[in-house]
């Protein structure tokens, strides 16, 4: 076998080993979680004013083991980043290693920053409104499934969108993309966050903005974090040439 061959299959061995860790402290996340999931789903409940329906005996257990999942997943998010970092660290520099592993505990607390933001700020106003705009209309009953559905929509977007100032600090570095280039492309980049937000809220100016402006200021603090590590990258290559 060539030394190629055998370095690929190190290479998918390691890759192996990583998902088994990753999937290993999930599930022991997940049986954690699941002995407290019933606090947990009065928790989520707690400011409904009904009670959520099921349509089945099986929709119960369904319903528990998601939301366990689902938290459990959110909670093996730093594992996945760390392990994804330990997989490719080996092609890093010393340099590129102590740079880029700030970034870990920085995606989780954006990634927590966006579900919060979601679930404490934007989905209040919109169950608000959807409620409000049937309450003379329907009759309001919700089944769990559906709910938890909807609170999934409210918040795992945004979850994703607060990890915009990481994934532009990583795209800076590595050469694809240059704060000059997203200032002069500022109004694209605004007319799409815009449309995004019109989309995920409702329709009424108040909600609009809400949305709107903390995506527009995620914006700009990726033009500065994506300033800084360019005017690193540079300021290395001009002592590599010296």
């Amino acid at each position: 076998m060539s030394d190629e061959n055998m370095n690929i299959l190190d290479h998918l061995d390691e890759l192996r080993r990583r998902i088994m860790i990753i999937l290993g402290i999930f599930i022991a996340l997940f049986i954690g979680v699941f002995v407290f999931v019933r606090d947990i789903y009065d928790w989520f409940t707690k400011d409904l004013d009904m009670t959520l329906a099921v349509l089945g005996p099986l929709d119960i257990i369904m319903i528990y083991f998601t939301l366990a999942a689902i938290i459990a997943l959110a909670l093996t998010v730093p594992v996945i980043i760390f392990q994804i970092w330990l997989f490719v660290k080996p092609a890093l520099t010393d340099k590129e290693q102590k740079a880029t592993i700030i970034y870990i505990p920085a995606s989780f607390v954006l990634f927590v920053g966006g579900l919060a933001f979601g679930y404490f700020v934007v989905m209040p106003i919109v169950f608000e409104f959807l409620l409000d705009l049937g309450s003379d209309t329907f009759l309001t009953m919700f089944t769990a499934q559906h709910y938890f559905q909807f609170v999934l929509r409210m918040t795992v977007p945004f979850s994703i969108l607060f990890e915009m100032p990481l994934v532009v600090m990583f795209l800076t570095s590595i050469g694809i993309i240059t704060p000059d280039g997203m200032r002069k492309n500022r109004k694209y980049a605004y007319f799409a966050l815009i449309v995004v937000s019109v989309l995920i809220s409702p329709p009424d100016f108040i909600s609009d903005v809400l949305v709107i402006i903390p995506l527009l200021l995620l914006y700009e603090i990726s033009i500065t974090m994506s300033r800084i590590i360019y005017r690193r990258k540079k300021k290395k290559q001009a002592q590599s040439h010296e």
